[in-house]
């Protein structure tokens, strides 16, 4: 095997593409030097280049290839075209069976040849999210202008160039030389392959490879911060971001003017990391620290004092702007800016935010009682009326934040200021703490934190009247988009709800029928519950569970309560995971197999099976076991009411040992016409009373 390495070295990519771009050239080489047998990739990207080291083999073996053709038969033009395509002639296709067939001898190819071949039209077809051209007349793209190429085979250059037919491709040609850091140490030099590539970038100060280079920056903040007894928030984004920003990371600390101190601390988080990219320090405690962290990407011959007075007095200007806004905000009450929510338009068909904080506030009150059915995080239930006032003052300021100048400056602290700003109003702490977190979970890798009944209850109001309307006016997510993020809001009921177990009493279904009388028109209520379980699947099968037992419950059920569902979905998964229940699931697919061929002959085979005509023990005893589910005492109905669902899940169990009797000594298709269409009967009420539990036919496995 030989090691074919790849560097594209281009003027400064943006962060986020680089790790993207990095993924598209494995893919794009693997497809393109298949012939080659490709290995795993050694992928490395930074600001100036992303590369690729792979080991393949050392030719392409002459091969004899075979391609159908037309039938026989075929219009002329069909049999041309083929012909064409191929650059064959006639006398070359034989006849086989039907078809024209083209045999023809692949002469072998040097590895080298090969690449030299595929790599021009992979570079010019190559998927930037975003692409440029610069000087000259070429239309050539990249996502920033493209400076230079290195491709070796086992150390030789293999060579080629971009050129299309009168196009130059900006003269842009293979070539074995590549360049270090920008500022310490410019200029070319030659490599031999992808340990010498990253040897000598090292030694011109370029660390090569993403991961040592994120965990230099992690380690040096860490170290800098411990020194002064403090620790870095975590910030896993801007750790990624920073790393695809420097190629020689050196970490520097910074200090805050102690009258900005007096801001909150996500204001000036966010100042830091959405202006400057600093890191913040927080003493070990969870105090916040007047001193910030940031990385260079030169070494300093001062050690960085001008660098860090100059972050210093970058950022003195940045939070002098937050702080003039935080002041100014101030001077307004929370509930005031409410009325300006009139003229802030959440969706042409839709209304205003005022009208939403309004449906939000109703809908909040509304669906609270379900959410207090336990005295959660020690709710007094003796104040029901308190508590709704509460949920209701909490729905309406939620977006009243939203006319503040600091969340006009910094969209991320929504909720956060109106939090503050509620706080410093005299609004009831639970309030407060409502506006503020009731957009958690933001996204389904968040954690949903420890929230009161307030915040619980605006939340959940929150993101049903976004599905409710959206869905209302047939704004739903495609495979292809999802602008309005409903995906998100299902996803972030389904948290809520997994999270707590007090909301065993919240259901879906009256939440979404409250959210259509707020809205004054027809909501498709169904649609939304199946779009929120079709979500929770997802979620589960993402985690690696029984996704297709969730899907099997609820199409066996009306019921739209996901803490229920899920428990219903544990115990049948519990079930199945047993002897019993994997052998009953055998048996009845063999049921039902058996009915789907019968019921086509001369069906359906429906109705009580006559036990006068039982001419076997096994067929008595499957009766007999089946009655323990009928009636208003029977399983069924407790499982449709009391969810008694250890007791169901072994009534369930029972089932085996009596089906397995019957399969063995029975046989279904008797030739008396009378004994046939009974058994057919009672397999089809043992199928029945299955499938009033879940659908078993959408079980996998």
């Amino acid at each position: 095997m030989a090691e074919f390495f790849l560097e594209l070295f281009s003027e400064e990519i943006p962060a986020r593409m680089q790790a993207r771009g990095a993924e598209a050239l494995a893919r794009l080489i693997a497809e393109a030097l298949a012939p080659l047998s490709p290995g795993m990739p050694q992928l490395f990207w930074g600001p100036r280049r992303i590369a690729l080291a792979v080991e393949v083999r050392g030719e392409v073996a002459a091969r004899e290839i075979s391609e159908r053709g037309p039938r026989r038969g075929a219009p002329e033009a069909a049999l041309a075209g083929f012909l064409r395509k191929h650059g064959a002639a006639r006398e070359e296709l034989t006849e086989e069976g039907d078809y024209w067939v083209l045999r023809r001898t692949v002469a072998g190819q040097a590895a080298a040849a090969l690449i030299a071949e595929v790599l021009p039209p992979l570079l010019w077809r190559f998927p930037w999210p975003k692409s440029m051209r610069w000087g000259g007349k070429s239309q050539f793209t990249w996502v920033r202008p493209l400076r230079r190429i290195v491709a070796l085979l086992d150390g030789e250059v293999v060579m080629f160039d971009l050129r299309q037919g009168e196009d130059d491709g900006h003269g842009l040609a293979s070539g074995g030389e590549t360049e270090g850091h920008r500022f310490l140490a410019p200029g070319a030099f030659a490599v031999s392959g992808a340990a010498d590539w990253r040897e000598k970038l090292r030694e011109r100060r370029v660390i090569a490879d993403p991961a040592e280079r994120r965990q230099k920056i992690e380690a040096d903040i860490a170290a800098l911060a411990a020194a002064r007894g403090l620790r870095a928030v975590p910030d896993d984004g801007l750790l990624d971001e920073v790393t695809g920003l420097v190629e020689w990371p050196v970490a520097l600390l910074g200090a805050i003017d102690a009258r900005f101190m007096e801001l909150p601390p996500e204001v000036r988080q966010v100042s830091m990391r959405v202006n400057q990219r600093y890191f913040a320090l927080i003493a070990q405690d969870g105090r916040p620290a007047p001193y910030f962290a940031f990385i260079a990407n030169i070494e300093a011959e001062d050690g960085g004092a001008a660098i860090i007075a100059g972050n210093e007095r970058v950022l003195r200007a940045r939070l002098a702007d937050a702080e003039h806004f935080w002041n100014l905000d101030r001077r307004v009450r929370l509930e005031s800016r409410v009325e300006k929510l009139k003229s802030v338009v959440f969706h042409a068909k839709l209304g205003t935010q005022y009208a939403r904080a309004q449906r939000i506030a109703r809908l909040a009150g509304l669906i609270l009682p379900d959410l207090m059915s336990e005295d959660l995080l020690g709710v007094r239930k003796e104040y029901p009326e308190l508590h709704k006032g509460y949920v209701e003052r909490a729905g309406l300021l939620a977006k009243a934040d939203l006319t503040t100048g600091m969340v006009g400056e910094f969209p991320e602290l929504q909720g956060v200021m109106g939090y503050y700003y509620a706080l410093h109003d005299g609004e009831h702490r639970d309030v407060a703490l409502a506006i503020r977190d009731h957009y958690l979970p933001k996204s389904g890798a968040d954690q949903v934190p420890p929230m009161n009944y307030a915040t619980r209850a605006v939340a959940l109001a929150d993101r049903i009247d976004q599905l409710a309307g959206f869905f209302a006016i047939g704004e739903r997510p495609t495979g292809s988009g999802d602008p309005y993020a409903l995906r998100r809001a299902a996803l972030g009921i389904i948290q809520i709800i997994r999270t707590f177990d007090g909301l065993g009493r919240f259901s879906l279904r009256g939440a979404l029928n409250g959210a259509a009388e707020t809205y004054g028109f027809a909501v498709p209520v169904d649609d939304i519950i199946a779009f929120v379980v079709e979500r929770l699947r997802v979620q589960l099968r993402t985690e690696g569970k029984r996704h297709d037992v969730l899907a099997a419950v609820f199409a066996a059920s009306a019921d739209d309560n996901i803490s229920r569902l899920l428990e219903r979905a544990t115990s049948i998964s519990n079930l199945l995971a047993s002897d019993d229940g994997a052998n009953l699931l055998v048996a009845y697919r063999r049921a039902t197999n058996i009915l789907r061929i019968e019921n086509e002959k001369d069906g359906p085979h429906t109705g009580e099976p006559d036990a006068s005509l039982f001419k076997t023990d096994e067929e008595a005893a499957l009766f007999r076991t089946s009655r323990q589910f009928q009636g208003p005492a029977g399983l069924i109905a407790s499982y449709q009411s009391e969810y008694h669902l250890a007791q169901i899940a072994r009534g369930l169990a029972t089932l085996r040992a009596p089906v397995d009797a019957f399969f063995e000594k029975v046989t279904v298709n008797d030739p008396d016409p009378a004994l046939r269409r009974n058994r057919l009967k009672l397999l089809s009420r043992i199928r029945d009373i299955m499938n009033h539990f879940a659908d078993f036919s959408l079980i996998e496995g």
